[in-house]
């Protein structure tokens, strides 16, 4: 995001930012909503093997860098972050640029998983500082400048004023003072439900304190994925939902940057009701992320749409690899796991000939996944496959790149 130099004094105490979370009463009314989120995340965890879903939170994990960067404007094709992935980079500098940004997003939310910072610091500013830093961290200095010739620093806090559009952030040398109170107040344990309420009220208030110089929004994202990952073990995507609706997402942000609305408006400098209403949104956009993604892996719909895209490619692809027969294993291969190749093969009920020639197809065109030639075959998700298996999940991947 552009910020600008500026020479004046606002913000620099921790007491203009209260209140961090809402009142007791509000905070509990929150919570009651959250909780059908908690109930429906946690019987997602249960939709499918371990193994499909491991493949599909890899899916998910590219979602969350493609939509994080859409955010900010700087997104590339999600065609174009596969190829990165199997070091691919495009010949034009900027689409290059934007696929290693792709990249250290992808690496820097797995990096951030392997931590396992214990959930009661999960919220504080060391971990927003080691978010920004995992990500800024992973590219080099030409791709660490930004539009106004400025270096983004790694992890580092800015040491100069800035305004960022309307919103003057506080001054630099008060962001310790700051960042000490949001470790106070969501520095501590929380309950599934409260964890929801108090990851969106962080995401707010540390956006709102702008302790980088810039990368402050992916950041925040990258911490609040870290947040609820135990609630979402990363099957879904709440920075899908804030994309989708990016201009209502800066909106609702910007709203609870506002001052106080009178006595009835809570006690402290910013209004407490427009806090509400912003953690009101995020929770609805948790809420359709949970519930999108449950239709998604519906066992009966599943197991529909595998027809679906078995006939699709026979008939698109005019090949005789992709059969009803296939069906079934594959479906098998969701709900109970990797298989041998022989059990794959013989669930198939074709002759062997016939479906090993299938299974190979499978495994070229990325439906089935194997770590060696002869080992065990999972269920992949392939980005070609996703508009008929998963429709309107990832729709950009449907689309033709134009960003080269």
């Amino acid at each position: 995001m552009m910020v600008d130099p500026v020479r004046i004094a606002y913000y620099d105490q921790p007491a203009q930012f209260e209140p961090l979370i809402p009142a007791e009463p509000l905070q509990r009314e929150l919570g009651l909503r959250a909780r059908s989120v908690v109930e429906d995340a946690l019987r997602l965890q249960r939709a499918a093997h371990p193994a499909a879903l491991a493949q599909l939170r890899e899916l998910v994990r590219e979602m969350n860098s493609y939509y994080s960067n859409r955010i900010e404007g700087q997104s590339t094709h999600p065609l174009n972050i596969a190829r990165a992935l199997r070091d691919d980079f495009s010949a034009t500098p900027d689409v290059a640029r934007r696929q290693r940004l792709a990249l250290a997003h992808i690496d820097a939310e797995r990096d951030l998983e392997q931590q396992q910072t214990p959930e009661r610091q999960v919220l504080t500013s060391s971990h927003l500082v080691k978010a920004h830093y995992a990500l800024y961290s992973r590219l080099d200095e030409a791709d660490r400048v930004t539009d106004d010739g400025h270096v983004v620093i790694p992890g580092a806090l800015r040491t100069d004023d800035v305004a960022v559009y309307r919103h003057q952030p506080p001054t630099a040398a008060s962001i310790p003072a700051f960042l000490a109170r949001i470790d106070q107040v969501y520095g501590r344990p929380w309950t599934l439900d409260t964890q929801l309420v108090a990851a969106a009220c962080a995401h707010h208030r540390e956006a709102w304190v702008h302790p980088f110089r810039d990368g402050n929004g992916r950041a925040v994202r990258l911490q609040t994925h870290s947040a609820l990952c135990s609630l979402s073990a990363g099957l879904w995507s709440v920075n899908r939902g804030l994309a989708r609706r990016r201009d209502e997402y800066y909106a609702r942000l910007s709203e609870a940057d506002m001052a106080r609305q009178g006595d009835l408006d809570g006690r402290g400098n910013l209004s407490q009701g427009m806090l509400v209403k912003w953690c009101e949104f995020f929770i609805e956009i948790c809420e359709d992320q949970v519930k999108f993604m449950e239709t998604m892996l519906d066992l009966g719909e599943v197991k529909r749409r595998l027809h679906a895209l078995v006939l699709v490619r026979s008939q698109v692809d005019k090949t005789s690899a992709y059969r009803a027969e296939l069906v079934l294993p594959l479906h098998y291969a969701l709900t109970s796991g990797p298989m041998s190749r022989g059990e794959f093969i013989q669930m198939t009920g074709l002759g062997e000939r016939t479906a090993r020639y299938s299974l190979q197809r499978l495994l070229f065109d990325g439906l089935l996944i194997s770590d060696t030639p002869r080992g065990d075959v999972r269920l992949g998700f392939p980005l070609a496959a996703l508009s008929v298996l998963f429709p309107n999940l990832y729709p950009e991947a449907a689309t033709t790149p134009t960003d080269g």
